[in-house]
């Protein structure tokens, strides 16, 4: 049966996140109604993550078979007309999933487990001012935050690491053990964008190392502070986890 690779963006905030559960509007259940509209086929459609209610995306990665001869362009453009105008006794929200690409790959892709390596961005806004266009976009930090120390803390979780203190307590994962390859800070102007990249992540591994640097960043908390809460394994030892609305899900290499 014909496989076909989709690269989505997606405004998380409507949704309960991307996996599909009862009585929740999620990003997977959208798209399984439209793969539906379009073609009639009622089949599951396969992420390269679960991101959580509120998380956005950017470069989502997704698969679905299909029993279509057909183009990818057709694919992507069927797609869209569905999420953009679903059936009038729909109840899901348009408007916030796009599909991007739509490519025919062979049958042995698949977008969760031929993935090599994830990216996410977290965006913070430090102002003080209110968000007006990018609330629900971004976490807005109040406090002055000094980005070069965020930075040098941020490296000390980079490698190899049990990751047990950044791990949410509903973790599923086998293991805490996890590389992480990229950590970065950057400031551009009144925003920061913190990226991070690995192979894969444990639940709310990111948001909770994102709120514990930022405690750095307010001085609140040393580097050294940073390497011990890594050291005791112990989610109690860590910062704060984030809000969900400054994360996204901006890319997956196969």
């Amino acid at each position: 049966m014909p496989r076909y690779k989709l690269i989505i963006e997606y405004d998380g905030i409507p949704y309960a996140g991307w996996q599909k559960q009862p009585d929740c509007p999620t990003v997977q259940e959208a798209l399984i109604n439209a793969v539906f509209n379009f073609c009639g086929q009622k089949i599951d459609v396969i992420g390269a993550g679960r991101t959580d209610a509120k998380v956005h995306a950017t470069g989502q990665v997704a698969h679905i078979d299909i029993d279509m001869e057909t183009d990818g362009f057709k694919v992507m453009q069927g797609l869209n007309y569905y999420l953009f105008n679903p059936p009038a006794d729909s109840t899901y929200p348009k408007n916030c999933i796009a599909v991007l690409d739509a490519q025919r790959v062979g049958e042995d892709f698949h977008a969760r487990f031929s993935a090599q390596r994830r990216h996410y961005l977290y965006r913070i806004i430090n102002r003080r001012q209110r968000l007006g266009l990018e609330s629900g976009r971004a976490w807005q930090v109040i406090e002055e935050l000094d980005e070069k120390a965020m930075q040098e803390a941020a490296q000390i979780l980079v490698g190899h690491h049990d990751f047990t203190t950044f791990r949410d307590t509903r973790c599923q994962s086998k293991s805490a053990e996890k590389t992480l390859e990229i950590f970065n800070v950057a400031r551009r102007g009144n925003e920061l964008h913190i990226t991070a990249s690995a192979r894969s992540f444990l639940h709310h591994q990111v948001r909770n190392m994102v709120g514990t640097i930022v405690l750095v960043g307010k001085g609140k908390w040393t580097a050294n502070d940073v390497k011990k809460a890594l050291e005791a394994k112990d989610r109690r030892a860590g910062g704060p986890t984030c809000p969900p609305e400054g994360l996204y899900l901006i890319g997956v290499d196969y």
